[in-house]
This record gives structure tokens, sequence and C-alpha cells, in this order.
């Protein structure tokens, strides 16, 4: 496959980056994994510091040295940068002339993330996909399936990148239709079209063929809801349909329902079995796929680590304690993306009922949960709950 022909931008100085990234099960032998990941950090950060000007003097104030990452807790050495960092800056560790491809995030609270990608960084994330998609034997390339996208319609210059993760994701089987739930108005916004949703799910239950959801939950929600309160009976969707979201709830927040009670209003509506719904958490800014096991919790794989990072001193936190998502990989090249806290808290947990031994992080939200609230003022109220 194209996917094995995927080498670094260096070979001689990432070798190692090859190396980790290049291994194809997403889950087999984490904890043997780590002085590969460590070797990779190291190279990565090297890496980093040579290509970028912004990043080596960021490296320099800290005094950092690539050669200090011995233990995986070295990581934590790091230079790291805020995923918001990227929304007003546009940092480079590649030429121009190698940007293969630019995407934003959705920026619902008005400003946007600006990534850019090399060949090799957006390839090795697509077959990282690839290959989780394998191993929940979710590629079907003989069964055609009806896809409903709860993400934007986009044009041809679009960049966004939910709307390029959901259409990338239609490969996995043949297309029979494809149904986008965020039309374009006309003057570049969007709108969602609930009607014409309930109206694929109809379509689409008729027709017996399996149909893949993907996309925002929110918008998901709200057509599941629309049909219960317009007291319309429950649809069966063909067994092996299935969803998977992902952008979280953006700026419907304040509506936002606990994950289990969406999972059974679309086993009640839908007929879709539990273990057939499925999260997944990424970001422009971070694009390693975690992607929620039958349990449904958010496994770490091979290819990244997660630490929990102290809402007011940034001290790492061990597991079961919450603060803010901090990612760790060595996958990126075009960008100084190797380390990045998010805005979101969460908690780091072992021993999953999976079965799988890799470590899972929960999500318990996100820095500004309520809506037009800004992430500053979600700040000092972590901070303020932290101390009460």
């Amino acid at each position: 496959m194209e996917q094995n022909k995927l080498r670094v931008p260096n070979s001689d100085k990432l070798k190692n980056v090859q190396s980790l990234c290049d291994q194809s099960d997403p889950y087999s032998g984490f904890k043997k994994s780590d002085d590969d990941f460590i070797k990779a950090m190291k190279e990565i950060s090297a890496w980093h510091i040579e290509k970028s000007d912004f990043y080596r003097d960021l490296s320099q104030s800290q005094k950092f040295n690539p050669e200090d990452i011995k233990t995986l807790d070295d990581c934590l050495k790091i230079p790291h940068l805020w995923a918001h960092f990227f929304k007003g800056n546009e940092i480079l560790s590649v030429p121009p002339s190698e940007v293969f491809l630019h995407l934003t995030s959705s920026g619902t609270t008005g400003q946007k993330s600006q990534i850019f990608f090399d060949e090799w960084t957006i390839r090795s994330a697509q077959r990282m996909v690839d290959w989780i998609f394998e191993k929940y034997g979710w590629v079907t390339e003989t069964q055609k399936c009806n896809y409903i996208l709860f993400s934007y319609q986009t044009e041809a210059s679009s960049k966004l990148g939910t709307a390029y993760t959901d259409n990338f994701l239609c490969k996995y089987a043949p297309i029979n239709e494809v149904f986008t739930a965020l039309k374009l108005t006309g003057s570049g916004g969007h709108e969602f079209d609930c009607f014409g949703t309930i109206d694929a799910f109809k379509r689409f239950a008729d027709q017996g063929l399996p149909v893949r959801l993907f996309g925002f939950p929110a918008f998901f929600y709200f057509a599941l809801e629309r049909m219960k309160k317009l007291g319309l009976p429950p649809l069966k969707f063909h067994k092996d349909s299935m969803v998977f979201l992902g952008g979280g709830w953006k700026g419907h927040a304040d509506k936002q329902i606990e994950k289990n009670d969406l999972y059974e209003l679309a086993e009640e509506m839908l007929g879709i079995p539990n273990d057939r719904l499925r999260d997944g958490f990424g970001s422009v800014e971070h694009c390693i796929p975690y992607v929620e096991c039958s349990h449904h919790e958010f496994h770490v794989p091979v290819w990244s680590r997660v630490f929990i990072r102290d809402v007011e001193t940034l001290k790492p936190l061990g597991l079961n304690q919450k603060g803010f998502l901090h990612f760790v990989s060595p996958y990126i090249t075009s960008m100084p993306a190797h380390s990045v806290i998010m805005g979101d808290m969460a908690s780091l947990h072992e021993k999953c009922k999976c079965g799988m031994e890799t470590p899972y992080f929960k999500i318990h939200g996100r820095a500004g949960v309520s809506k037009n609230k800004s992430c500053a003022l979600a700040a000092s109220e972590l901070l303020k709950g932290k101390a009460s």
C-alpha cells in the first residue's frame, strides 16, 4: 500500500520518528515502545529547534536541550505550546514550498488555528486513522454505505479541518449517497438542515444499506431530539451502521447532554447498537486520532503519550486527577506542535474494561463551558474551583 512508502523528510535525522510512526498496530506493545518513543521525541525536538527560529529561541529561553530527554517524564521538559497559540501565530518548520495542506479549526469563537502540514505529517496522521479503522473492522471495501455528515458543506476553497476529516472518513466503505447536515447559506455561513437530516434518516432506513454518521455530536442530538418531539416512530438502520462523532459541542456547549444519554437516544431512534456508537477526540493542532473503545474510553495509541497538567502550576498530575490535557507526539515535522496543551480538562486512567493495555483519558469539559464565556474567565473559574 502507498502508506508503506511514506518517508520522513530526512531519514538520517528522523529515523526513530519513522520507526515509531511505522508501527501499524495502534495499541499493542505500548509500554514496550517507551524507549522508541523517547528516541523519537529527542529527534523531533532537535528537528524543530534546527528548522524554526521561533522554537529555537523558545528552547534557549527555557535552557532545553533534546539530549536531556532520557525518560518518558523528561518529555515534560520539552517546551510546549498551547493549542490556542496557533490561532494568532503561523509557525513553520518547513519552507512554504513544502506545505502540502493547510487546514483551520472551526473557529467558533471567532479565531481559527492555522495549521500547515507537509506530506509526511498529514499522510502519517491519516494512516494512523487507517490502522485504527482496520483494527476495529470498520473497513468494508465491498459494502456500499450511505453517509450523513454532521459537518460543514464545503466550497472548493474550504480549509476547515472538521469537514476535511469527515469527508476523508468516507473512504473506508464505498459511497452510495452522502448527506451533509450543515448547509452553505450562500454568504459563506452555514445552517443546520434539521428536517433534511430527518428525511435522510427515513430514506436511508428504507434503502436498507448500512449508514455511517460522522461529525459534530450536537447536530446529531438535535435531529434525534426533533424526531422525539414530533412524535415520529423509531427507525431501524442496517445492523452494520455506525456512528463516529468528533469535534465536540462547539458553540452548543450549553445544550450538551451526557454521552451515554446521547447513545441511548441513538439506539432508541435509529436502532444502532451501543458498541457501534463511538466518539473520537482530535484537533487540527494535534492530529493523532483518539478513538473510543467498545467501553467508550479514549485510548492512547503507541504514537503518542498523554500527560495531565495542574491548572495552576502546570505540574504533572497522577492517574485519576483532573487537569489540562497535554499531548506529546513526534509525528509532526511541519510545525513545532509536538508538545501541545489543549484547552480541555481531562484525567488519565489505566486498566480499561475493554482489555486493551494502553492508558485512556476522560474529558471533563472545555475551558469556556458556556456559550460566550472566554477562556480566561473559564480558567479563573477552574482555579477558583481548585481552591474551594
